[in-house]
């Protein structure tokens, strides 16, 4: 495997081998993730599913896949959705924040840091309109919706939900919170 002398770029991650495992980099460190738990894995797949089903026609869900924030970011998001607008193709590893509208991030004990603060950071200073944190609360999922206030440069949280999420932007969903999990 490729280690680059001093801090991990964003195209240092297309070249770390895949018997790796799921990798991100945040600030030029990388990050090799654990295991999913089975929580991380149901929400993720189930809320895939309903956001597929809502999106409008050239609107694509993607799981797993990288956003390019910069040389030295490339996180990797459990869910994006991807605007009509994006050029799509087989060989493609990352996004543009322009190009997702949309990011998801499913908490998990070692991920609870990135995906509560600097993940969010990070997110809102690159324009992403919208963010999803999904935590687990006594084994039932707990989606908590947050928007950009562009002039102020941060997320404005719109909703938290246990039950059904109804919401308009990106696009005029309604998601059945409590069918994510179990």
């Amino acid at each position: 495997m490729h280690i680059p002398q001093g801090a991990w770029t964003a195209d240092d991650l297309d070249r770390v081998p895949e018997e790796v495992g799921r990798c991100e980099v945040l600030d030029g460190v990388l990050i090799v993730m654990a295991p999913q738990r089975d929580f991380h894995s149901a929400v993720m797949w189930r809320l895939a599913a309903a956001l597929d089903g809502s999106a409008p026609e050239g609107w694509r869900i993607r799981t797993e896949m990288t956003v390019r924030l910069g040389g030295k970011s490339r996180p990797e998001p459990d869910l994006v959705a991807v605007a009509p607008s994006a050029v799509l193709g087989p060989q493609r590893t990352w996004y543009l924040p322009t190009e997702v509208p949309l990011v998801v991030e499913i908490v998990s004990p070692d991920s609870e840091h990135r995906d509560r603060v600097a993940k969010h950071l990070k997110y809102a200073r690159a324009g992403i309109p919208h963010y999803w944190r999904i935590e687990e609360d006594r084994g039932e999922a707990v989606v908590h919706a947050f928007e950009l206030d562009a002039a102020a440069g941060y997320y404005v949280e719109t909703a938290v939900e246990r039950r059904k999420l109804v919401l308009e932007r990106p696009f005029p969903m309604t998601i059945d919170v409590d069918r994510l999990y179990p």
